[in-house]
């Protein structure tokens, strides 16, 4: 099952976006540290925005997700 993965590795964060997202548009995240250490946030609408993991509004966003995800 290794195919899924691969597909998305081409995408990868090089520039991180500083602006702070609406963590209701936020569906889920993934965790990269090449080549870049960065979380790359999934908006409802499908689009990946890569951001700095240090920001507080980040962690704070990545918590709400996986909050959602246990409830569901």
């Amino acid at each position: 099952g290794s195919v899924g993965s691969q597909s998305m590795r081409k995408y990868s964060c090089v520039s991180l976006s500083t602006r702070q997202l609406n963590i209701q548009n936020l569906i889920g995240y993934e965790k990269q540290q090449v080549p870049v250490n960065a979380i790359m946030f999934i908006t409802t609408k499908g689009i990946k925005i890569c951001v700095s993991p240090d920001q507080k509004w980040v962690q704070f966003a990545m918590k709400k997700i996986d909050q959602k995800r246990t409830t569901r």
